[in-house]
């Protein structure tokens, strides 16, 4: 297979769409912020579905390793509110930048052909994901949840949180049943062992 290099004005696209999907977020949780604030939430759909309004200081789904490791090692240090807080979204933004920024080297190195397409269209979304959430933690030092499946009683979530996690469910199928070894080896491919 044929490794087909991005040019130039093949980022165009994808950049815009990442524009797109992060400013959707954005707005999504300006909105909720302005509606959802103050109040006992939306039903949309009774006991099923309704818009809540969350200030989550921790990671994806409430994850929050910082916390876990205070509470392991009693750092006294994290017995301060405010700097608990801003050392947990200055974490969560270098996490983030380390990830945004080895999912655009991975985004550069696939070709850009049909076969992997989806690939790169999955890596726009988690990078999309992963910048609308970064936003939040910079802006406000926590990120605008208010999506709630009350039903199953699922953490709240928000736009950008189901960029990620339909983009890890497509890298796990793609992976799985998509890509073969060629395909990988066309991405990252192995140095030409020397004949002696």
């Amino acid at each position: 297979m044929q490794k087909l290099q991005k040019h130039g004005k093949e980022y165009i696209f994808p950049a815009i769409l990442t524009v797109v999907l992060v400013l959707l977020d954005q707005i999504t949780k300006y909105l909720a912020d302005a509606a959802l604030k103050g109040t006992a939430g939306i039903p949309i759909i009774k006991d099923v579905f309704e818009l809540q309004y969350l200030e989550n200081t921790s990671a994806a789904f409430s994850l929050d390793p910082i916390t876990l490791i205070h509470k392991i090692f009693s750092i006294q240090a994290f017995d301060n509110p405010q700097f608990f807080l801003r050392t947990k979204m200055i974490f969560f933004v270098i996490l983030t930048m380390i990830v945004v920024c080895v999912l655009i080297w991975l985004f550069c190195k696939i070709p850009n052909n049909k076969r992997f397409l989806p690939m790169n269209i999955t890596l726009v979304f988690f990078i999309s994901g992963a910048i609308g959430n970064c936003i939040d933690r910079i802006w406000h030092n926590y990120v605008i949840d208010f999506l709630y499946f009350k039903l199953i009683h699922f953490p709240v979530f928000n736009v950008a949180d189901i960029y990620v996690t339909l983009s890890a469910i497509a890298f796990f199928i793609l992976f799985l049943f998509y890509y073969k070894e060629e395909d990988f080896q066309v991405v990252f491919p192995k140095k030409q062992e020397r004949v002696s």
